[in-house]
């Protein structure tokens, strides 16, 4: 009997050896994709109203999101020390719209990762915080979304085909995206620009979002969505807002 209880005590410590990192692996857990999500916030700022302050004029990071699983680990807590030294960009490409406060960043910051970041955290180039924003951090240089808009001579205050903005940025990144809008409200004449989103393959290869024929999201980039009121834009016109300073 000694071995059989040897076994039970073996897999008992394999199953707590790492502490957070074991519990992901779980089928609910298994995603496919990566989502590198970008949001514009003179939309985000315009939808929430008086929560922005002082929002930047460019577009900034909102998440890389596996398209499936949420919450994979609640005991691996965000701990801000272990990405002190990404700090100085993570203000500058990652900020806070939402939440108007002195450390307003930390609050996107830890929903971020404890969200999604520990379900990216089965791959081995996600699986730490510091790596997780790090390479957020790369993606989002490497996509280079502000410039690639600009030279694409897509600029704000412009109405724009919906059509026109996914085929300039299928000619760059040779995947096909998925532009988010907010819908047309109040006296509003058309969508609003809202947010990018741009995936990647678990070996972080460009890949498409959305295959021809492929049903909308229903995980979690979906109820995301939905929470700040945004949409997968309807073909047609959309406006790409300039960022009102005087409404903030």
């Amino acid at each position: 009997m000694k071995p059989v209880a040897h076994l039970g005590a073996l897999y008992l410590a394999l199953c707590c050896l790492g502490g957070a990192r074991g519990l992901w692996r779980s089928d609910s857990h298994e995603w496919h994709k990566l989502i590198m999500v970008h949001h514009w916030p003179a939309t985000v700022c315009k939808e929430v109203k008086n929560h922005c302050k002082d929002p930047p004029d460019y577009w900034t990071i909102h998440g890389l999101w596996p398209d499936k699983g949420e919450g994979c680990n609640r005991s691996w807590h965000f701990n801000p020390e272990e990405i002190k030294d990404l700090l100085p960009d993570m203000r500058i490409y990652w900020p806070d719209l939402l939440h108007p406060s002195p450390n307003r960043s930390l609050h996107l910051w830890k929903h971020e990762w404890e969200k999604h970041g520990t379900c990216a955290a089965q791959l081995e180039a996600l699986d730490s915080q510091k790596k997780y924003f790090g390479k957020s951090l790369h993606l989002s240089k490497e996509l280079a979304l502000n410039s690639t808009l600009q030279k694409l001579g897509i600029t704000p205050s412009t109405y724009y085909q919906i059509s026109d903005i996914k085929d300039a940025l299928v000619s760059v990144y040779g995947v096909v995206p998925k532009v988010q809008c907010l819908p047309k409200q109040g006296d509003e004449e058309v969508q609003l620009l809202a947010q990018i989103e741009v995936c990647f393959s678990k070996d972080l290869q460009l890949q498409n979002c959305m295959e021809p024929g492929e049903p909308a999201p229903r995980g979690p980039e979906a109820r995301l969505a939905g929470s700040l009121g945004l949409e997968i834009c309807k073909d047609g016109i959309l406006f790409y807002p300039a960022l009102n300073k005087t409404n903030h």
